[in-house]
């Protein structure tokens, strides 16, 4: 607030203007208008009273004088009800002389105090709110983090007649994940990934073959012929649901938790697995072999990869605009059409449930929770009120604060 407002209990501001034909000081004025209204109203309601009493503040008086003419400002406190300070207001306009000059003073406004409060305690309470969900919020991924951290003390257990290596729920889980030895299983289990199941051989067990006709499996392999030699195997007896790869070259028992979300993350169906099958080397190739190759016109589409250029945001700045203050969220299409706007608490489950999204632009903090879930969905833009300290930005997606779209 511009007024100054040093005087405690105030209510009302009476704002008003005054000319005067003349040069006069501030003292004038004020002498002027404790003087005309004298004698109006009964003696406990004049001026000089209701300022020793506090239910009139300092007057403030602001001038500035050229050419033979003094104008300017009062600024006068009251802590009356309305109507008294009404009749304060109107008192004022009756002063018609400063001194020996002509005067007129007009009264430009009354402004209630409380409501310009009220603003600053709206505003505050806004913010206020966004920093105890982002607290919550954080206190909810310490939460997850725990629990995660409490998987990766889980030791492997031996399953099955073969004994072979998998996490202590595989019994309870729909969904399997078959890697190919024991390290790769204490990897997964570490990165907080549980219903895990080695294969510990090229020679698929039976195990796993009865366990294919009842669960859905994924079968995660290393990214090298070792991989190749176990997938096409699977696919002759144990036929997985999903495949994933790891980094040509790279072992699943060598990938750290990013990398291992990011590897199933972009798993394939089945039916595309021969893709992902490298061609060996002439010299590893026989006159009796074939190697499967899809036609030129049938070759899938490539996978996701990512983001090498800083993409263009301006199209996000207006969405922010409308935002900022409002504690919501949109999601943005590929098409470029915008989802309702929701409560920013809503917008981490919206998201889990959501397709064909290609922005994130909300009134709120980017977490990393909400960052994991947009990499799973493959949003590429993220647009929040600001960022938390040390979240991780997955390769490929853009992340900003509002400020740094202007």
């Amino acid at each position: 607030m511009d007024e100054k407002d040093n005087y405690a209990g105030i209510k009302y501001n009476i704002l008003a203007r005054f000319t005067i034909e003349g040069v006069v000081e501030r003292h004038d004025v004020i002498g002027a208008i404790f003087g005309q209204t004298e004698g109006l109203f009964p003696k406990d309601f004049e001026l000089r009273e209701l300022q020793r009493t506090g239910k009139i503040g300092r007057i403030d008086i602001e001038l500035k004088s050229a050419n033979d003419r003094t104008s300017g400002t009062i600024l006068m406190p009251s802590s009356l009800d309305k109507p008294e300070t009404a009749i304060i207001a109107a008192a004022m306009e009756t002063v018609d002389r400063v001194g020996p000059c002509e005067a007129k003073i007009s009264i430009e406004e009354i402004k209630d105090i409380r409501q310009e409060k009220m603003k600053r305690i709206q505003e505050r309470a806004k913010q206020l709110l966004r920093d105890w969900r982002v607290k919550d919020t954080q206190d909810i991924e310490a939460l997850i983090s725990t629990v995660s951290q409490e998987s990766r003390n889980v030791e492997p257990i031996h399953y099955g007649r073969e004994r072979i290596t998998a996490t202590p729920d595989i019994n309870q889980k729909k969904e399997l994940i078959v890697v190919e030895g024991r390290a790769d299983v204490i990897n997964l289990l570490r990165a907080g990934i549980t219903g895990v199941i080695a294969v510990e051989g090229v020679k698929i067990p039976k195990t796993i073959r009865e366990l294919a006709k009842k669960k859905e499996l994924t079968a995660f392999l290393d990214g090298d012929r070792g991989g190749d030699l176990i997938l096409k195997e699977l696919l002759q007896v144990a036929k997985p649901k999903y495949v994933a790869r790891a980094p040509k070259g790279s072992e699943v028992e060598e990938l750290d938790a990013t990398q291992i979300n990011e590897s199933l993350a972009a798993r394939v169906p089945v039916e595309q697995a021969q893709f992902l099958i490298q061609p060996p080397g002439k010299e590893e190739q026989q006159p009796t072999q074939k190697i499967l190759q899809p036609p030129e016109a049938e070759a899938p589409p490539p996978l996701p990869q990512a983001i090498v250029t800083g993409p263009d945001l301006s199209e996000y700045v207006a969405v922010a605009d409308e935002l900022k203050g409002n504690l919501e969220a949109v999601l943005i299409t590929e098409d470029g059409s915008k989802i309702d706007k929701f409560p920013v608490a809503e917008l981490v489950s919206k998201v889990k449930n959501s397709s064909n999204i290609k922005a994130i632009v909300f009134d709120g903090i980017v977490t990393g929770r909400l960052l994991d879930a947009a990499f799973v969905k493959g949003i590429k833009t993220v647009i929040g009120e600001r960022i938390a300290e040390g979240v991780r930005i997955p390769q490929g997606m853009a992340v900003k604060a509002f400020k740094a779209l202007s």
